[in-house]
């Protein structure tokens, strides 16, 4: 068993995407989803926020960074302000 630690299950998908951040954006990859996070493939992870907004069909999510790797940085997304 390998040491996962997250709260729900990802599911792999290849979508398109876009991290849009106050100095601009930047085009990713979705390489697995769920309810709580994602795993984004991404050039560089240098210069990606520490939050950002997440774009994808026609999606705008909230996202903080949980960890990054050379090429894949992974994120959580976060309830804005008012959901409860």
């Amino acid at each position: 068993m390998d040491d996962e630690h997250r709260t729900t299950t990802r599911h792999r998908v290849l979508k398109g995407g876009r991290i849009q951040f106050g100095g601009g954006s930047i085009d990713c990859t979705v390489r697995n989803l769920s309810e709580t996070g994602a795993a984004l493939d991404v050039t560089s992870p240098l210069g990606i926020p520490t939050e950002f907004i997440l774009v994808t069909d026609g999606d705008h999510r909230p996202c903080r960074v949980v960890w990054r790797k050379e090429k894949r940085i992974g994120v959580t997304f976060e309830t804005e302000k008012g959901d409860a």
